[in-house]
């Protein structure tokens, strides 16, 4: 599995780079991606031989850029499930639905994915210290695996993230601030740190590894659909690494010959609140404007302006796919849904491609009888303090025949 890494080369005007220096940013201010030979790749990158590999994302190693295995930093992640979401697909009217859930990868995350890969090549590159940006849950999956590695974490919050988050980062010894204001204000504060203390750079898509990361979900979802790839695939839209991931996995995927010409319809799902990429592409535009005042309970997506937001509607209009708002109201209804029909408790930014599905579908959009795949990225156990149903409490009577305490837990027999 020796990786087949090339060189980085710019997402907007091409310019190559070294990939065995630490880079960030093109010199014209756009995100550097990794490319690979692609032929030697083809070598050994087999279905046959994929099937006989470890059950986690770095069996992919051919196309992802770590050069020695010696230097991989995990935290024994395997494949995440996806599985058929049988009675919210029957009500829905798309029978062929299914749910990838990422909540089961350490961290609770999908962020797992870009923090293994992106500490790991930090590592092999002779990185000691980075500093980022986050909403959340990729800081804690940032510290978890900066602590895996020893390396030192700093990190930069919105003190409106959720607690949880917060503590996972503290608890793996990272440097937390905490900011009075949503993520780009963090980001502005920690370009500072970074300049001031000469830290790597691990903010989204300002380091080429962490999408890495995240398109091994492209290349499991190939192999789980048997090369056959979905009709359409929903993912909750914040920063859009994962939606660029998959969307690149699949494109290397079509260049080794392994699935065919046909692309999945991809739908970035926002929340009305912040819906900058949904605004961007309904005027048909290749960028989005800052999006002000944005709020959701589906704190993961609140990301005013995204850096890869090009890349986002590239891979958007390129599939004929389509941007998606939906209410808070109508994604923490799907969370309920799906946790009360399936049995699982997906995380708010989860629950609004489902939201998302169920529009879609009312608007014929998608047919019924199309395979779609929604994307939850984590564990709802990670949002305790989203506003959940309260459970009714059923008063009792004491041993004496006094009537329970308010507030007293029943005993039921």
């Amino acid at each position: 599995m020796r990786s087949a890494l090339t060189h980085l080369a710019c997402s907007k005007c091409d310019a190559p780079y070294d990939a065995d220096t630490v880079q960030h940013l093109c010199r014209c201010g756009a995100p550097l991606l990794a490319s690979y030979d692609v032929e030697a790749a083809a070598r050994t990158f087999t279905p046959q031989n994929l099937a006989a590999r470890e059950p986690s994302f770095w069996r992919y190693g051919e196309l992802l850029p770590l050069r020695d295995e010696r230097n991989r930093v995990s935290l024994y992640e395997r494949m995440t499930p996806a599985f058929p979401l049988t009675r919210i697909g029957a009500a829905t009217g798309l029978p062929s639905l299914y749910m990838k859930d990422e909540g089961v990868l350490p961290t609770g995350s999908f962020k797992a994915r870009g923090a293994a890969v992106g500490v790991s090549r930090a590592k092999e590159l002779g990185v000691k210290a980075f500093a980022m940006p986050t909403n959340g849950n990729a800081g804690g999956a940032w510290s978890a695996y900066a602590a895996r590695a020893g390396m030192e974490a700093v990190i930069f919050m919105p003190q409106s993230a959720p607690a949880i988050n917060r503590l996972e980062c503290v608890m793996a010894g990272a440097r937390v601030s905490l900011v009075d204001g949503l993520i780009s204000d963090a980001g502005r504060l920690a370009s500072q740190a970074i300049a001031e203390r000469q830290l790597y750079d691990a903010a989204t898509l300002k380091e080429p590894y962490r999408v890495e990361g995240k398109k091994t979900m492209g290349f499991e979802i190939a192999e789980q659909f048997d090369w056959n790839v979905p009709d359409v695939i929903l993912y909750p839209t914040g920063g859009g690494v994962g939606l660029i991931g998959i969307y690149k996995a699949l494109r290397e995927l079509q260049t080794l010959g392994l699935i065919g010409k046909r692309m999945p319809r991809f739908v970035a799902v926002q929340a009305e609140g912040c819906a900058p990429i949904v605004k961007a592409y309904q005027e048909r535009r290749t960028e989005s404007d800052f999006w002000p005042d944005a709020r959701t309970v589906a704190f993961g997506i609140t990301v005013p302006k995204a850096l890869g937001d090009f890349l986002v509607l590239g891979a958007l209009y390129e599939t004929n796919g389509t941007a998606i708002a939906v209410s808070d109201d109508a994604l923490l209804s799907a969370q309920r849904n799906v946790a009360a029909q399936e049995g699982l408790l997906i995380c708010p930014e989860g629950a609004a491609t489902i939201a998302a599905a169920e529009q879609l579908r009312a608007q014929g959009w998608i047919a019924s009888h199309e395979r779609v795949l929604a994307i939850n990225t984590g564990t709802g156990l990670k949002y305790p303090d989203v506003p959940y149903p309260q459970p009714a409490l059923l008063a009792r009577r004491s041993p004496t025949g006094a009537r329970a305490s308010e507030g007293e837990a029943p005993r039921l027999r």
